[in-house]
C-alpha cells in the first residue's frame, strides 16, 4: 500500500481506530480514510473481519450467560468434578 499521501491511513492507525469504526462512531472524513485503506489493504480487511467476529461472539456469549436458568446450569458445571 502506498503511504505517501498525508491523508492515507496507516495500518497502525487503522488498528487504533477499529473499535470506533465497528461502533460507527468515526467522523465521516476519518471513516472515508478507513474505508479507502480497507479497499487497498488485504491484511487490514482480514483484521477488521476478525474483529467483527470477535465482537459478535462476545455479544452472543454475554447474551447466553444472561439467559433464564443459566445460573443453575453454570453452578452445576462449577460443582462437577471429573472422576478418572
Amino acid at each position: 500500500m502506498d503511504r505517501g499521501a498525508a491523508t492515507d491511513l496507516t495500518c497502525r492507525e487503522l488498528v487504533e481506530l477499529v473499535t470506533d469504526y465497528l461502533e460507527d462512531s468515526l467522523p465521516a472524513q476519518e471513516r472515508a480514510r478507513f474505508d479507502t485503506h480497507l479497499e487497498q489493504c488485504e491484511a487490514c480487511r482480514a483484521y477488521v473481519d476478525q474483529m467483527r467476529t470477535t465482537v459478535r461472539l462476545t455479544r452472543e456469549a454475554a447474551a447466553t450467560q444472561q439467559a433464564p436458568g443459566m445460573d443453575g446450569l453454570m453452578e452445576a458445571f462449577r460443582g462437577y468434578k471429573r472422576r478418572l
